[in-house]
């Protein structure tokens, strides 16, 4: 079975993920480098096409960079590891639920100083609450 190599531009394009975060994410060690060619551009497989793919995932659902890498290499070993992965997860979940709910907060306090402005005044009571400390 052939092995198919793509350059940078390519992986980017079938991974979801910019030329420069790759190039990132090998700098620091979070993907492996890449083997080059000849010319000593980089070469990708469709096993790094993926692993770039996998990371934009984790990315996408908010997981910090070092999660992000813990999962990956989790995903890789013969034995996937499921109650790290759960760990993982769930610590994520409860800070997103601490956003959701600082959110919430935040909508309210916004809805409270919008709920009192009115077109065409010149004292806005939005702004007057907005100066007042404490």
């Amino acid at each position: 079975m052939p092995t198919h190599l793509f350059a940078i531009g390519e992986a980017a394009r079938r991974s979801g993920v910019g030329i420069e975060t790759i190039r990132y994410y090998e700098r620091e060690g979070i993907v492996p480098k890449p083997d080059r060619a000849a010319n000593n551009r980089r070469l990708y497989s469709l096993v790094d096409i993926g692993r770039l793919r996998f990371l934009r995932k984790c990315r996408d659902l908010g997981f910090k960079l070092i999660d992000a890498k813990t999962l990956l290499e989790l995903s890789e070993q013969q034995r996937t590891d499921c109650q790290s992965v759960k760990k993982i997860a769930e610590t994520h979940r409860a800070n997103v639920q601490e956003k959701i709910a600082e959110l919430s907060q935040l909508d309210v306090a916004l809805r409270q100083l919008t709920e009192n402005c009115s077109r065409g005044r010149t004292d806005c009571p939005m702004l007057k609450k907005l100066r007042l400390v404490g």
